[in-house]
């Protein structure tokens, strides 16, 4: 049984175009989910957000830029860029413009 799902497999894709964005929404495809990892690709419609929350996540912004604030410090990501936001610290996401990110939750292991 394969662990990653909503993706096709043993062929070259374009992440960024498995997921499209809808006005005034956040769509998101799951991709893996289990006890030790989350995969998300999320598509943000421009002045969408996410509200604070907090848990283990690294981004990756696959198309557009978008805000991350973490622990109340603003940090802006494009295209190709990563960051990490720790379970520790709250943190949000706005789209200034529609962009698009893959999110990495890693779960803590008792």
């Amino acid at each position: 049984m394969a662990i990653l799902k909503n993706i096709a497999q043993e062929q070259v894709l374009p992440l960024a175009q498995q997921v499209e964005a809808e006005a005034g929404q956040i769509v998101s495809k799951t991709l893996a989910q289990n006890d030790s990892v989350s995969i998300t690709l999320f598509a943000f419609s421009k002045g969408e957000e996410i509200s604070t929350h907090a848990s283990d996540a690294m981004v990756l912004v696959l198309e557009g830029s978008g805000r991350f604030t973490i622990d109340g410090r603003e940090h802006f990501c494009s295209a190709g860029e990563s960051i990490v936001m720790p379970a520790g610290k709250p943190h949000a996401v706005y789209a200034a413009e529609d962009f698009k990110m893959l999110l990495t939750v890693v779960f803590p292991q008792n």
